[in-house]
């Protein structure tokens, strides 16, 4: 351990796939605790495409001032096509050993973690993930970077949408990202009061989601609002309506929340989960571990392979379901 030590005198740290608030006061963690221990840090520009092209530069601790409170990446993001293939990946290792960087941090979810094993099994250069995604669904951790602040969004707008169904007596059906998971609309769901909530994971009745609705009406419940993960099997939220509205016979408007849900200030829970895996990442890389990504489980900071992580995603809370029901009689 203590000869892994001396080898690390460079890591380089990168966001990649899709952007979500947190980003950048991990990015902040990593760039100053790599100071604090003696290491010289170093940007990687627009994910696994930057490190193919060599838009690699070093970092201060003045660079990162400033960024916690703001939303995205200041190193940018990127999906990279010939990052997938072994010629591509080749030119990437080249670059990082022209620049004596031993050790990366990448910021992403399942997708970036893969790119992540293949560096692992492909070069000598130590590598740490850091769940930031919005969709929460990597095990190993409680919480993934951005999921609060999503969340947090989404809800906000939800809010708004409300005043206007209560004033106009309708019913809306609010279309939230999760093409495969649904921890966004379920937490909205529950804490926006959503008369129902349709995600990937389970089986959406919308028969019984029509009938409902009627009886609600004849109850005196003239407006309501149904959250809809955008990966549901009935389709997004304007194939859900039409198909609820020509069974209900109530007219139904949507709104379709879409990437609006990864931007904006991060939370203060998402900044601090930022803060601590960019720290825990640089000191698995100290340690001289690789190949594992860095999350937060009942308050402790825990390691799990990189294939774990995407090999069982996290399965929604029963008791989360339940309160959907529950809470909306």
């Amino acid at each position: 351990m203590a000869a892994e030590k001396r080898k690390m005198k460079r890591i380089g740290v990168l966001c990649s796939g899709g952007d979500c608030s947190g980003m950048n006061p991990c990015v902040r963690a990593v760039v100053r605790s790599a100071i604090y221990y003696g290491i010289e840090p170093f940007a990687i520009y627009r994910g696994y495409q930057g490190m193919i092209e060599n838009q690699i530069k070093p970092m201060c601790g003045r660079d990162v001032a400033g960024i916690g409170n703001r939303g995205g990446t200041i190193i940018g993001s990127a999906r990279s096509q010939e990052f997938l293939t072994k010629a591509g990946r080749k030119k990437a290792i080249k670059n990082l050993h022209a620049h004596g960087i031993g050790g990366l941090v990448v910021i992403g979810g399942d997708g970036s973690f893969h790119g992540a094993e293949a560096l692992c099994k492909e070069s000598d250069v130590l590598t740490i993930g850091v769940p930031g995604t919005i969709d929460n669904d990597l095990e190993g951790t409680d919480f993934t970077i951005g999921y609060d602040t999503a969340v947090n969004v989404a809800l906000d707008a939800l809010d708004k949408i409300r005043d206007t169904a209560a004033s106009h007596d309708r019913i809306f059906f609010i279309e939230v990202m999760g093409r495969h998971a649904g921890y966004i609309a379920l937490e909205v769901g529950i804490a926006g009061g959503a008369e129902d909530v349709l995600i990937p994971e389970t089986s959406s009745d919308v028969p019984g989601l029509a009938k409902k609705l009627v009886e609600g009406r004849a109850k005196g419940k003239m407006s309501s609002i149904v959250v809809v993960a955008e990966g549901d099997e009935e389709g997004g939220a304007f194939e859900v309506a039409g198909k609820v509205g020509k069974l209900a016979q109530i007219p139904a408007r949507v709104s379709v929340l879409g990437h609006m849900q990864r931007g904006g200030i991060p939370t203060a829970a998402d900044r601090l989960l930022a803060s601590r895996l960019g720290l825990a990442a640089v000191r698995e890389l100290r340690a001289g571990n690789s190949g594992v990504m860095v999350g937060v489980v009942s308050g402790k900071i825990k390691t799990t392979k990189l294939c774990n992580s995407w090999e069982s995603h996290r399965k929604v809370t029963p008791e989360l379901l339940d309160l959907v029901k529950i809470l909306s009689i």
